[in-house]
């Protein structure tokens, strides 16, 4: 069962978090702009698409952290430190995901700005990835963990 379990956690990280991670990184450089440059890759289209994947996936990228968190419980590892770490990071992750840049998206495709809105964006869209890459090393690392003799 835990097998399973962490091969679903696993698999549902790369597809979900990591298809997140990548629409929300793309999406600035497709985002409508008021005024685009003529050799711009802009398109309307790409980026409804991006901030479709971007909250679907997110959606979807629920399932990660339940599992992980059954997982976990099934192990007896709730009260290790790397556990809790990761846990506060993905909520991190999920705050930023959903109070700031997926509103931010939708906001540019209903206004078309300059490309000032977009750099946060894509600033925000950085750190949402380095946040994830912080939970990647966490669960590898496990820093604090000591194996059972």
């Amino acid at each position: 069962m835990e097998n399973i379990l962490l091969s679903l956690h696993v698999l549902a990280g790369i597809v979900f978090v990591g298809g997140s991670a990548v629409a929300t990184s793309l999406f600035p450089r497709y985002a409508p702009v008021a005024e685009p440059a003529e050799d711009s890759p802009r398109s309307l289209p790409v980026a409804k698409a991006l901030h479709r994947i971007t909250g679907g996936y997110a959606i979807a990228a629920v399932t990660v952290p339940a599992v992980g968190i059954i997982l976990a419980s099934l192990q007896g590892r709730m009260g290790e430190i790397w556990i809790t770490l990761a846990m506060i990071l993905t909520a991190l992750a999920g705050l930023l995901l959903a109070t700031q840049i997926y509103p931010r998206q939708r906001a540019a495709l209903a206004d078309p700005a300059g490309e000032r809105p977009l750099k946060r964006l894509s600033m925000l869209a950085g750190i949402y990835n380095l946040v994830w890459a912080a939970v990647v090393v966490l669960m590898i690392v496990r820093p604090g963990y000591t194996p059972e003799a």
